[in-house]
């Protein structure tokens, strides 16, 4: 059995490709623990970094390192405080201090890793993923992928030139009730479904009680976390946790919880492109001292010809259709469908089909993990949630955001990269401040 022999790590990530094309094993998605019940020869290890270390990032480590085939080779972050702490609680756990970086660039010169895990802020996905692909990694990549249309193109491109295994941290799309959910519509069960409701509701939106700019904090390399983005003074409410609320760096909850949700309405209707046009408005109207520069209240309109999604947010209450402050609803003319990470749902209109309750297992996370390391050994492109799904979902959020803040109803034609409004085009790439340059393929 190739588990047992005594061969490098690359070779054995080789060999298995070619197992797959002889058809002796095919790619799986595996329930939770089941993949990681066996020992692993040391030389069999498989070499992962992360960059970004302070919240996702390290859930997602944490969901790598159920499995004894991962190794953690390094850690870097920009916070020397959270990487100095990451590192102790990595050792603490695996018995191995992996190496510390400032500078990811630094990280991505090492031949031991196989695998980079991308938690940083939204606006240093695109240049932290590309490099890496250019490196020889694959990636697992927090969502959304990329804080503009433009890098969400040139990080499908890098993951296409390179040959690289891309995981997008989309994990509703390893969830079994999502799947069960997914094959529920399809039945047809629901009738006609015209219209798609899409929401989340989130204290944490509200950025109130600001305070003044400050010093850097000692240990903080700000310089590195701006980036690529424009050079602005530090304040700790567009800093760790809140940095979401700002267009520089994050497009607010469309972009956080809606590439998630936005997901299933698109996976749910089969959706593969654009939609026929997006209209949408949004404020900070309930509570106009928001000191987020994104929108607290919001609505967007996908229209699609004969069905229209619609996204839905209120930042500062928690509460919304149907008993959930997040969730979708399929509404059809037998029914409605309503779900979302606690279960789903179906509600019959006049008896016309049945009531359907299904729970979760909340393995979603962990098992989207296995699945992208599964596909790595197999060199299968194919994971749950690939780079161009990834690229979609967050094109669609940023369509949303794009139409409220110019205030115009909006066609994006994705071949040609233009929308019919000269002030939306100027939103589709964002400029890079120097050193950095934007990826170019």
């Amino acid at each position: 059995m190739i588990n047992n022999m005594k061969i490098s790590r690359r070779n054995f990530i080789r060999r298995s490709a070619a197992a797959v094309a002889t058809g002796m094993i095919a790619p799986s998605l595996l329930d939770g623990q089941k993949m990681f019940a066996r020992a692993v020869a040391a030389n069999d290890k498989i070499g992962v970094a992360l960059i970004g270390c302070r919240s996702m990032g390290w859930g997602d480590l944490s969901d790598f390192l159920l499995n004894p085939e991962i190794e953690c080779m390094a850690l870097c972050d920009i916070d020397k405080n959270i990487l100095d702490n990451r590192l102790s609680e990595a050792e603490k756990r695996t018995g191995k201090k992996p190496e510390a970086y400032s500078d990811y660039r630094k990280m991505l010169e090492r031949k031991d890793i196989d695998a980079v895990i991308i938690g940083t802020p939204d606006h240093w996905h695109c240049l932290q993923m590309v490099d890496a692909c250019r490196a020889g990694k694959d990636v697992y990549v927090e969502k959304p992928i990329a804080n503009s249309i433009a890098e969400c193109d040139a990080m499908v491109a890098a993951a296409t030139k390179y040959h690289r295994v891309v995981q997008v941290g989309q994990q509703q799309r390893s969830g079994t009730h999502w799947h069960e959910m997914k094959k529920y519509i399809d039945s047809g069960k629901l009738g006609k479904i015209a219209k798609v409701n899409v929401w989340a509701n989130f204290n944490y939106a509200n950025i109130l009680n600001p305070v003044p700019d400050s010093p850097v904090p000692a240990g903080i390399d700000f310089e590195s976390w701006l980036g690529p983005a424009p050079s602005r003074t530090f304040n700790e409410k567009r800093f760790h946790g809140s940095w979401r609320m700002f267009w520089d760096y994050g497009g607010g909850l469309l972009t956080d919880w809606g590439v998630h949700l936005l997901d299933m309405a698109l996976w749910g209707m089969d959706v593969k492109g654009m939609p026929k046009r997006v209209f949408a408005s949004g404020g900070n109207f309930a509570y106009p001292d928001n000191f987020a520069e994104t929108f607290g209240t919001l609505s967007v309109i996908y229209e699609f010809g004969d069905y229209m999604i619609q996204w839905d947010n209120l930042a500062g209450t928690e509460t919304g259709p149907y008993g959930r402050n997040y969730g979708l609803a399929f509404k059809g003319t037998n029914g409605t469908l309503v779900a979302n990470r606690e279960g789903w749902e179906v509600i019959p209109d006049q008896k016309k089909i049945e009531a359907v309750t299904v729970q979760p297992d909340f393995e979603d996370h962990k098992k989207h993990v296995a699945q992208f390391i599964s596909c790595m050994k197999l060199r299968d492109m194919n994971t749950a949630c690939t780079i161009d799904n990834g690229s979609l979902c967050a094109k669609y959020a940023h369509l949303g955001n794009i139409s409220a803040r110019v205030q115009s109803e909006l066609v994006y034609d994705d071949a040609k990269k233009k929308f019919n409004n000269s002030s939306a085009n100027k939103l589709i790439k964002p400029s890079y401040r120097k050193p950095w340059t934007f990826p170019t393929f």
